[in-house]
């Protein structure tokens, strides 16, 4: 088959949800996006105005305004990371989005990942989990092969936090390893040196393909003050790897320039040479376009109670192109969507939950809970994730999962096999794969749906997400089962050990529902950004873009000789 066959999906929304559902949903919603917007611009400020102004005070600009400067006109900042480090305290200060913005970009019509160091806190200090989050930002330019963009103004580490930030598999040094197997790969890297770059923060630009230094800029080492201290020399820092030694002797960078403005206009005059992304010729002919059924709408449609369901076409419908879409064995795994569908004219497979209840097909005449994986579903994921795989279409996974099916009829089924096999197969797909928690990300269905363990390219979560391995009073449940009876009650009917029962039990679910915190998540790098239901069409986009912009470093089939087509082949009733 030589065509795509996409077929419209989805409906207006006053055709299955009720003005007053749909307003209430909207209303608990807003109040938990606007603590998003209120908490990411507490981020924004890093240290504050009087550090901005001391910022200013040199003749430069904050972290957040070179990036301004950087970006194309009217586009977006997709910043990743905002929350590590989030609510956790180093002695008595904070470290802001661990002191560094990393943040998809748009360049000159191209998408880049831009590192910046954030130097209205501690002077652009690495704090723990900054080196991680910084490691994090270039295995995603990696994996998509987009330009890396450092803007650096690094004092080095925060030395009294040292200790969980040099040593270990991901500390500080493992940056220069990214930096190298970004190089290796064939990745352009650019750096802006525009202040202090000392110890790591000194070698990150090295291996750049262009280095950048300002007046006020410093590439070195050892500062001035530790070098007074070692072999008493007074020296200033600029003095010992300032623009005139750098570019002038050393050649460690390639252009002195007077200030950050002019340095920005010379990066983004850098990534001009580089070719046009591969987006235009892998649409096929096809326009972008918006979804038929709004995508300012979506957010109305999830109930704030992750008990309650909703219709997973109609949020698909609110994300696709024209809202048509190809979905792959209909019939088969109800529990799953799986197909494909346009974002920005380009395509992508998508897997997502459905909520609710569906017929039994094993058992005629019984229903069984939606958001869980069934022998079938499992199968069906797998072979359709193989296939975009194999035909290098980017799989975006949206879960709303409760986890797999357990039980003497799903062990009989063969359930951990089905489910090794959906897991190796996410394991080794080498297309891009993006995750997005809509709600519930419930036990190894998390992991079997490409949850970050699996190394989606980016994970993002909702503000109602949910990580955990189970419910909070389901754990209590099971942390407390021996204490218990066949109907989960309390066994015991001594007054007092009833009652330490019961409290332990409300603690275990109440320690639980605060782990679920998708801000928590967040702040331990257990997810890569949170986002609004609003700001998610944006975001796919971003990725459709990204994954589509470099070409010829993976196998990207033209449409008519896709795997897919053989899967549905197979799939549909002889006549």
């Amino acid at each position: 088959m030589a065509k795509v066959p996409l077929a419209p999906i989805g409906r207006p929304r006053d055709a299955f949800l009720d003005p007053a559902s749909y307003e209430r949903n909207v209303a608990a919603l807003a109040a938990k996006e606007s603590e998003l917007a209120a908490r990411r611009a507490k981020v924004a400020l890093g240290w504050g105005p009087e550090y901005t102004e001391r910022v200013h005070a040199k003749g430069k600009l904050t972290s957040r305004e070179r990036i301004e400067r950087l970006k194309d006109p009217l586009t977006p900042i997709r910043e990743i990371g905002t929350f590590v480090n989030h609510g956790r305290l180093f002695g008595k200060q904070e470290s802001p989005a661990a002191g560094v913005v990393t943040a998809f970009v748009r360049v000159e019509q191209r998408w880049t990942m831009v590192i910046a160091n954030d130097n209205t806190v501690a002077s652009g200090a690495w704090w723990p989990r900054t080196p991680e989050k910084i490691e994090r930002a270039q295995e995603m330019a990696l994996r998509l092969r987009i330009p890396v963009i450092y803007l650096v103004d690094c004092s080095g580490l925060y030395l009294p936090e040292q200790s969980l930030s040099f040593p270990g598999r991901t500390g500080a040094g493992h940056i220069f390893q990214k930096n190298s197997l970004l190089s290796a790969a064939g990745v352009p890297q650019i750096a802006g040196v525009f202040g202090d770059c000392i110890a790591g923060g000194g070698y990150m630009p090295i291996i750049s393909d262009r280095v950048y230094m300002t007046e006020s800029a410093y590439m070195v080492i050892a500062g001035a003050a530790l070098i007074k201290g070692a072999k008493s020399q007074h020296l200033s820092s600029l003095d010992i790897g300032g623009p005139e030694v750098h570019v002038a002797q050393s050649g460690c960078a390639d252009v002195r320039v007077p200030d950050d403005a002019t340095a920005l206009t010379l990066i983004r005059a850098e990534i001009a040479k580089l070719p046009s992304g591969g987006e235009s010729f892998y649409r096929h002919g096809a326009d972008a376009a918006a979804p038929q059924q709004p995508a300012r709408e979506l957010g109305g449609l999830f109930p704030s109670d992750h008990r309650m369901g909703y219709d997973a076409e109609e949020v698909l419908a609110r994300l696709v192109d024209h809202s048509l879409f190809w979905e792959i064995f209909p019939e088969r795994g109800r529990e799953l969507v799986t197909g494909i569908g346009r974002v920005d004219g380009l395509y992508m497979g998508f897997v997502i939950n459905r909520q609710g209840l569906m017929d039994d097909p094993e058992h005629r005449g019984q229903q069984k809970p939606l958001g869980i994986l069934y022998k079938e579903g499992i199968a069906k994921t797998a072979a359709f994730s193989r296939a975009c795989n194999d035909d290098g279409i980017p799989i975006v996974w949206m879960q709303d999962i409760s986890g797999f099916d357990i039980g003497v009829e799903a062990e009989r089924l063969g359930l951990l096999g089905y489910g090794s096999s959906l897991i190796y197969t996410n394991s080794t797909n080498t297309t891009p794969m993006f995750t997005v928690l809509l709600r519930k990300a419930s036990g190894a269905g998390y992991y079997a749906m490409a949850g970050h363990p699996y190394e989606p390219v980016v994970q993002l979560s909702s503000v109602l997400a949910r990580q955990s391995v189970m419910e909070g009073r389901t754990l209590a449940i099971a942390a407390f089962n021996t204490k218990l009876d066949d109907e989960f009650n309390i066994a015991t009917q001594d007054p007092s050990e009833r009652e330490k029962i019961q409290k332990g039990m409300q603690d275990t679910e109440a320690r639980i529902e605060s782990d679920m915190d998708p801000y928590k998540a967040a702040a331990q790098m257990d997810t890569d950004e949170i986002v609004s239901f609003g700001e998610l069409r944006g975001w796919l986009e971003c990725f459709a873009q990204a994954s589509y912009q470099s070409n010829g470093y993976r196998r990207v089939k033209n449409p008519r000789i896709w795997s897919l087509h053989d899967l549905a082949a197979l799939s549909e009733p002889r006549v």
